[in-house]
């Protein structure tokens, strides 16, 4: 999963990014408001672990805007020690859990994989790219009006790739969303499941639409292919 880490303090920050990458997540930095804001509107992030104090624009203010803004990324807010009013304030302003400092980096994680699978529900329902229509509620795929049958994995990887429509996602990635204790499992996994998808989905329709993306992962054309 993609997460967005926006804290001032850059020996935490930077010691935030190596522990939450060794457990599998793919981790960027920000150290002030305005350019934590700037990224989290710019790009897609499933998870922002965000610093109240923060030159520029406080972290409130962030989750206000983003909220605004529509963004349904799983928000933790760092508060200060027995901060009760930092909390109470982090959730009235969006914010999905908080911690308060100093924190247990064991605890941080537990707390991101809880809201992981919290924000799975808030996800989009049903996706449709061109003539191929993901439903994860239903957990269903048609392509052209034809139903495709596809494992409970090959669909858990489509799902995956559909509500990233458009981005390169590494097979790390995808193991991560994918598989249980994802950092013992095998990236060559990912690409057994992307060719039966290929298979499925592709290849009887002419059409092209999972793609690789060299030297990262791949990508699930927006038009659907």
């Amino acid at each position: 999963m993609r997460v967005l880490v926006v804290e001032d303090e850059r020996r935490l920050a930077r010691a935030l990014q190596l522990g939450l990458t060794a457990e599998g997540f793919t981790v960027d930095l920000a150290h002030d408001g305005l350019s934590g804001l700037a990224r989290a509107t710019d790009h897609a992030y499933d998870l922002i672990v965000l610093d109240i104090m923060l030159p520029g624009l406080n972290g409130y203010r962030v989750c206000s805007r983003l909220r605004a803004v529509g963004s349904d990324a799983g928000i933790l807010m760092l508060t200060a020690k027995d901060g009760e009013w930092d909390e109470a304030e982090a959730l009235d302003t969006g914010a999905d859990d908080f911690l308060s400092k100093p924190f247990s980096f064991v605890v941080l994680v537990a707390r991101l994989k809880a809201l992981a699978r919290r924000i799975g529900s808030r996800a989009p329902r049903r996706t449709v790219l061109g003539d191929l229509v993901v439903d994860s509620a239903a957990r269903t795929c048609t392509r052209a009006g034809t139903a495709v049958p596809l494992t409970p994995r090959e669909f858990a990887v489509l799902d995956h790739l559909a509500r990233r429509a458009g981005e390169a996602v590494s097979k790390r990635e995808i193991l991560d969303a994918v598989w249980d204790s994802a950092a013992d499992g095998d990236p060559n996994t990912v690409e057994v499941h992307i060719s039966a998808l290929r298979r499925k989905i592709d290849t009887p329709f002419g059409r092209s639409a999972v793609q690789t993306v060299r030297g990262t992962g791949y990508r699930l054309a927006a038009d659907g292919g």
